[in-house]
C-alpha cells in the first residue's frame, strides 16, 4: 500500500507571489470590502429608521444587505491576510467553517434574489393583490424558510466533504476553501460527492434562475403595456441590472461547481470565485438600492437630522 500522510491543515494560494502584486491584490480586495460594508450598512440604516420604507421590498433589501456584509466577510479578510503575510495556513476547522458559511450565504443570497423577483412580479403584475400576497407574516416566513434551506444545503455538503480523507498534498489552489478545490486533494472516492454537487447546483440554482427569468418576462410584458415611455424606461433600468448581476453570480458559480473537475488548477478558477463570492455583495448596494430615489431621499433626511443634532450640541 502507498504511504499517505494525513493532512492536518491546508495551505491557501495567492494570485501571485510577487510582493508588489500581493499588495495590489490586498488593496483591491480591501477597497471592495470596505465599500461593500459601507454601502450595505447605509441601506440597513436607512430602511430601518425611515418608516416610509417599511414595505416588503425594502424588508428584503435590508435582509439582503445584512447577508451581503456577512457573505463578503467570510472570505475577504482571510484573503487579505494571506496576500500580505507569510502565513497562508488555514486549519481544517477553519476551512470547514469557510465552506459552510460560503455555501450558507450563497444559498440564502440566491433565495433572497428569487423572492425579490417575486416581489417585483406581484407589485407590477398583480398590484391589487400585493398587500395580501406579501404581507408582513409571509415576508418573515419566507426569510426564515430561506435561512433554514441554506443551513440544510450548507450542512449537507460540508459534512459530506469532510467525511473524505485528505492525504499527500495540502495545497488548496484557491484564496479560500471551497469544495471543488478540496475534492482534488482527497484520496477517497469522490464520485458521489461530485454527483450530489452537480445535481443540487443544477436543480437549485437552475430552478431559481428559471423562476427569476420567468418573473421578469411577465414584468416586461406588463411594463410594455404602460402608456408612457418614461415608466417603461424606469422599469427596464431597474430590472436589467438585476438580471446582469444574477447572471454573473450564477454563471461564475457554475464555472466552479458544475464544470468537470480538472486535476490541473487554473487562474480562471480563482477569478471565477471572485465573481460569485465578492462581486455580488459589492454590486448589490449599487444595483438594488443606491440608484433608488427613495433610498437617496431617506439618506438625506437622516443626514440632515444627524447634522442638526450635532449643531444643537455645539451651541449648547
Amino acid at each position: 500500500m502507498p504511504n499517505f500522510t494525513t493532512v492536518n491543515e491546508f495551505l491557501l494560494t495567492r494570485f501571485s507571489n510577487v510582493w508588489e502584486l500581493r499588495v495590489l491584490h490586498a488593496m483591491l480586495f480591501l477597497l471592495m470590502y470596505l465599500s461593500t460594508l459601507m454601502g450595505n450598512l447605509l441601506i440597513v440604516t436607512v430602511t430601518t429608521f425611515d418608516w416610509k420604507l417599511h414595505t416588503p421590498m425594502y424588508f428584503f433589501l435590508r435582509n439582503l444587505s445584512v447577508l451581503d456584509m456577512c457573505y463578503i466577510s467570510v472570505t475577504v479578510p482571510k484573503a487579505c491576510a494571506i496576500f500580505l503575510l507569510d502565513n497562508i495556513v488555514i486549519s481544517i476547522t477553519g476551512c470547514a467553517a469557510q465552506i459552510f458559511f460560503v455555501l450558507l450565504c450563497c444559498c440564502i443570497e440566491l433565495l433572497f434574489l428569487t423572492i425579490m423577483a417575486l416581489d417585483r412580479y406581484v407589485a407590477i403584475c398583480q398590484p391589487l393583490h400585493y398587500p395580501v400576497i406579501l404581507n408582513s407574516q409571509v415576508c418573515v416566513q419566507m426569510t426564515l424558510a430561506s435561512v433554514l434551506c441554506g443551513l440544510a444545503y450548507a450542512g449537507f455538503h460540508t459534512s459530506s466533504t469532510f467525511r473524505l480523507s485528505f492525504c499527500q498534498s495540502n495545497v488548496v489552489h484557491q484564496f479560500f476553501c471551497d469544495i471543488p478545490s478540496l475534492l482534488k486533494l482527497s484520496c477517497s472516492e469522490i464520485l458521489s460527492n461530485e454527483i450530489s454537487i452537480f445535481i443540487s447546483t443544477v436543480v437549485f440554482a437552475g430552478g431559481c434562475f428559471a423562476f427569476i427569468i420567468t418573473s421578469y418576462v411577465h414584468v416586461f410584458s406588463t411594463v410594455l403595456k404602460l402608456p408612457t415611455s418614461g415608466e417603461q424606461k424606469k422599469a427596464f433600468s431597474t430590472c436589467f441590472p438585476h438580471i446582469i448581476v444574477l447572471t454573473v453570480f450564477i454563471s461564475s458559480g457554475a464555472v466552479v461547481y458544475v464544470k468537470p473537475n480538472s486535476s490541473s488548477p487554473t487562474i480562471l478558477d480563482m477569478v471565477s470565485s471572485v465573481f460569485y463570492s465578492i462581486v455580488p455583495p459589492f454590486l448589490n448596494p449599487v444595483i438594488y438600492s443606491l440608484r433608488n430615489k427613495q433610498i437617496k431621499e431617506a439618506a438625506r433626511k437622516i443626514m440632515r437630522k444627524t447634522l442638526g443634532r450635532e449643531k444643537d450640541k455645539i451651541i449648547l
